[in-house]
């Protein structure tokens, strides 16, 4: 990109201070935010939109644009009032205008307290959770690398920037990002550190000490240290992290949070409340603006901030001539498409034979990698464990993106985040795997992924107590309830092979949110399905399907899911074999099942007929669905899975026992 002509820096004060205006006058009027970081950060925001970032404001959802995150996001008000100044809409989403400013923190406001991704053309992704962002951004920027091997520069081109503050920095998935990304050399990856040393509580020296300049150089960054405030001096250290390719770049940007308040700024004060009426009229006097004018915005900034608008179009419009006339045009078209199942081979099984479904995902794993370029994950240092592994594929590393295996080390919480990163920034079909007892480690990633609609694919193997000597801390109890709980996670726990497939089918056909499956360690048996047997596990899709019915009018039902299916089997044959028919259900999907219209529901477990639930894990829930229950409602032991199994009460004796309770 060519050097621009210097700017006027009367424009980028004039800018700088109306983002500041904005911001107080939009807090003030919400009662409610945070107007020191966008004050502090103002000409962060002003020197990055107006002379270093590749967009085009008419089109935010070109593939090719810079990404910006803003990690601290409650500094909100940053990032609205710079897209309302540069006027940044898409397709779908206009740009922001002035009510919406006055309307922060509102019921259906798209100007949310903390950005919300879909709501706002330009916010790139759901920040708040401190740290998120930054992990989000190593994701964005590896999807950039990863794509840009294999479309070339001429069609992927861009650079990912990342705002953060103190708080980020602390929250541990912090680390994990930073390491990531150092290890990964993704050089195009550039952090704006708002360096400004106040927390909520006060000052950061209260509990964060360390040298980050030298914590990031030990993770393979280059850093650069500039006056925050200074806009040429930011420039200039913009440009010269764009510039480097080798490693990732943090910028500490040296500010003062609250800057143009005379009481408040450089004080915890300015953090997160507003700064009062008197104040902002103090303030704005300071910062020469007029204290009778509300939500001001003068033409000439507009027209600053606006100016290489023709410019940036044209850059637009070159990039989709170039993609128009290149060999790769379809190819790059279907990667940033929903993965199409069609070709996928799928992969048989043996019935009889006994198979862990953490072993029957890999196979189908395999075979869907095998006609989905796009797919692209890995594990926390579990692959094989997890079945996770593309085979004949490498490992991507730095300066050899080719691969299609991500080893995401022991970072269960980045890996969540990264994969967000991943998804959102497109061309990417992402999925990551561990045990499912450290789902707890990746929890708020995931629950931003369903907030998002993000269509992220979890591999959670070595789902409950079978686990076995390993012992309680790695025994899932009460981890597949509490997924159940976020809003928007399928959580699919396959019975055998053949479910095993159809959870995966319906995990990568899903555009609108992620899916976590739940697979076995031990083997389960391969399930006769063929005609006259049990039913097809294509009834998958609707969540819960009958699939032994009873030998007559069934007098009970038996729920269950995944590895306690066969089990459930098992107690219907003793109960047949005393006269008592009852029909089996397998439930892999609660959430799909929920969706399903009250008669599919009711032909699947009929009202008024008794009904047992058979689960490894507690069973708090399960009386939505039954009204007894076979489960674990302690934590595991240490010992063989089938003997702890055994000890712990999940046993085809105790669901017959549950069924005759119930007659």
């Amino acid at each position: 990109m060519s050097p621009l002509p210097p700017a006027d820096p009367a424009l980028l004060a004039a800018t700088a201070r109306t983002i500041r205006g904005l911001s107080m006058d939009a807090v003030q009027a919400a009662d409610s935010g945070h107007p020191g970081a966008p004050m502090g950060m103002a000409e962060m925001a002003t020197v990055l939109w107006t002379r270093v970032l590749r967009y085009d404001p008419a089109d935010a959802d070109w593939p090719d644009r810079d990404r910006v995150v803003l990690s601290n996001g409650h500094a909100s008000m940053l990032l609205y009032s710079i897209l309302h100044l540069a006027g940044v809409r898409s397709a779908t989403l206009p740009a922001l205008t002035l009510d919406h400013l006055r309307n922060f923190r509102q019921l259906h406001s798209p100007t949310a307290g903390h950005p919300e991704y879909g709501h706002v053309a330009g916010v790139e992704t759901t920040t708040g959770p401190l740290g998120q962002g930054i992990a989000n951004g190593v994701g964005m920027a590896l999807a950039e690398a990863w794509l840009r091997e294999r479309f070339g520069a001429d069609l992927v081109d861009h650079h990912t920037w990342v705002f953060v503050g103190d708080g980020c920095l602390m929250e541990g998935i912090s680390q994990e990002a930073i390491s990531t990304a150092g290890h990964l050399g993704l050089g195009r990856l550039n952090v704006l550190y708002d360096d400004n040393r106040i927390t909520i509580d006060g000052a950061t020296d209260l509990s964060f000490s360390e040298d980050q300049t030298a914590r990031f150089r030990a993770s393979g960054w280059e850093v650069l240290s500039v006056d925050g405030h200074d806009a040429a001096a930011l420039e200039q250290a913009m440009l010269a992290a764009r510039a480097q390719q080798e490693r990732p770049t943090l910028i500490r940007c040296r500010t003062t949070i609250g800057k143009g308040s005379p009481a408040k700024a450089g004080t915890s004060d300015s953090h997160g409340a507003p700064l009062g009426a008197d104040e902002i009229v103090r303030s704005k006097q300071q910062l020469g603006l007029d204290p009778a004018e509300h939500f001001a915005v003068p033409a000439d900034v507009t027209g600053f901030v606006r100016g290489r608008d023709a410019e940036r179009a044209a850059t637009r419009e070159a990039w989709q001539e170039r993609l128009a006339a290149s060999e790769h045009g379809d190819d790059f078209a279907r990667y940033h498409s929903a993965p199409d199942l069609g070709a996928v081979q799928w992969p048989s099984f043996e019935v009889g034979t006994n198979l862990a479904t953490r072993k029957s995902s890999g196979a189908v794993l395999n075979a869907i990698a095998a006609q989905v370029p796009q797919l692209l994950g890995g594990s926390a240092d579990l692959a094989g464990s997890n079945g996770s592994l593309l085979k004949g594929f490498d490992y991507v590393q730095a300066g050899a993106m080719g691969g299609r295996n991500l080893a995401f080390g022991v970072r269960e919480h980045a890996m969540g985040a990264i994969c967000n990163g991943l998804a959102l920034h497109g061309g990417v079909q992402p999925y990551c795997a561990t045990f499912l007892v450290f789902h707890d480690y990746m929890r708020p990633s995931v629950r931003l992924a369903s907030l998002m609609g993000l269509p992220v694919v979890y591999v959670y193997t070595h789902d409950s107590v079978f686990v076995g000597e390993d012992g309680p801390t790695h025994q899932p109890i009460e981890q597949l309830m509490a997924m159940r709980t976020i809003p928007g996670l399928r959580v699919m726990r396959p019975a055998d092979a053949a479910e095993s497939a159809a959870a995966w089918k319906l995990a990568l056909e899903r555009t609108d949110g992620p899916t976590a499956l739940a697979l076995t360690r031990q083997g389960l048996p391969v399930l006769d399905r063929g005609p006259g047997k049990l039913a097809s596990a294509d009834q998958a899709a609707q969540g819960a399907y009958v699939l032994s019915p009873a030998a007559g009018a069934a007098r009970a039902c038996i729920v269950a899911t995944g590895s306690e299916v066969p089990l459930a089997l098992d107690a219907q044959a003793r109960l047949a074999a005393d006269g008592v028919p009852v029909q089996v259900v397998s439930m892999p999907c609660w959430e799909l099942f929920e969706e399903q219209d009250a008669s599919v529901q009711d032909a699947v477990l009929p009202p008024g007929l008794p009904t047992v639930s058979v689960e490894a894990g507690i069973t708090f829930g399960w009386s939505r669905w039954a009204d007894a229950h076979v489960g674990i409602d302690r934590f595991g032991a240490s010992a063989p899975g089938a003997k702890v199994a055994a000890y712990l009460g999940l046993t085809a004796d105790a669901v017959v026992g549950a069924v005759r309770g119930l007659l």
